[in-house]
């Protein structure tokens, strides 16, 4: 079953937070890590994402799904802070 996004909202799949730099530091635990997803699906006025962009956004603007044993956000596209 896929999820299908209304309006300006856009649907993720989160990536698991870098526990090291590219250089090899361990990152220690913050109390607000950045989180980054990779978009599955956008909504039909969704103007500037595109499916396959990578996206950064603060932990507690997005709603958290699972469907068939994945975890999702759902997330407005006004709430994206970034896209990389």
């Amino acid at each position: 079953m896929a999820i299908k996004p209304l309006a300006d909202r856009v649907v993720a799949q989160k990536s698991a937070p870098e526990q090291k730099t590219k250089s090899g530091i361990l990152l220690g635990e913050a109390k607000e890590k950045p989180n980054y997803a990779e978009v599955t699906a956008t909504g039909k006025d969704v103007k500037e994402i595109k499916k396959g962009d990578r996206i950064l956004f603060r932990e507690y603007s997005a709603t958290d799904v699972t469907v068939d044993g994945k975890d999702y956000i759902v997330i407005k596209e006004e709430d994206v802070l970034a896209t990389l």
